[in-house]
């Protein structure tokens, strides 16, 4: 996959991105008046930037809570060793209620996102499943109380 400079986005580029950020299921003809071209002309933009990496992917995003996770909770992982993140990572991949995982700086190795039905189940993922996990030395479980925002980054 080729990747776009940033100088390679032009105008009409970031007005399509802001559009379909939104909403991907804007339909192209509709994206395509806003913008003032052609639906073509917006097919072939969004191509290239699917196909350069601009655009990582569009989709459905499906509400937790209504498939009975009621919490999205945030875990600070410590390993043994930081090296030991590229094992970690494969294991922490097998539990399904986990959706982000990322190796950080700061106090933890890794900061992981995950989602359960209440505290029952977090105390069972954590102290169950990932504090079993060979080289992780510590977690620290942050509860979401609320989401306030979530948003794209500025186009």
């Amino acid at each position: 996959m080729e990747k776009i400079e940033t100088e390679k986005i032009d105008k009409l580029d970031r007005q399509i991105m802001a559009i379909i950020s939104k909403n991907a299921r804007t339909p192209f003809k509709d994206v395509a008046e806003a913008c003032g071209v052609s639906r073509a002309a917006v097919h072939q933009r969004v191509q290239r930037l699917i196909e350069t990496g601009v655009i990582l992917g569009s989709g459905y995003h499906i509400n937790p809570k209504v498939l009975g996770y009621n919490t999205c909770t945030y875990i600070g992982v410590t390993l043994e060793r930081g090296s030991m993140y590229k094992d970690v990572v494969p294991e922490l991949e097998k539990i399904p209620e986990i959706v982000e995982i990322h190796y950080t700086t700061g106090p933890y190795t890794m900061l992981v996102k995950m989602y359960a039905r209440d505290n029952e189940h977090i105390m069972e993922l954590v102290n169950g499943q990932i504090q079993e996990i060979r080289g992780v030395t510590e977690t620290e479980t942050l509860i979401a109380l609320r989401t306030s925002l979530k948003r794209e980054i500025p186009i």
